[in-house]
């Protein structure tokens, strides 16, 4: 039985492999900051539709237990969008 020797590998010839160049402090704040901006958008895309349904389902119960008028609901959303503005 013949012993198997362990030879080793020669380097390429040519130009070394360097790291990659690290962008400028700047470059990499703005991507961590669309980043942040981007996953933002995202948990407002998902919880937006679920604020928008509670609403609704309690303006129903508000209106159906007569605890408050139709106009009351409209005066409410008028007051809200000149806070908005």
């Amino acid at each position: 039985m013949s012993i198997k020797r362990i030879v080793p590998r020669r380097r390429a010839h040519g130009r070394a492999v360097g790291r990659a160049k690290k962008k400028s402090a700047a470059k990499r704040g703005d991507l961590g900051l669309s980043r942040q901006l981007q996953d933002l958008r995202e948990q407002v895309d998902i919880v937006l539709p679920e604020m928008t349904a509670r609403i609704a389902a309690l303006e129903h119960l508000l209106r159906e237990k007569q605890l408050c008028t139709r106009k009351d609901l409209i005066d409410a959303r008028l007051f809200v969008r000149v806070q908005e503005a």
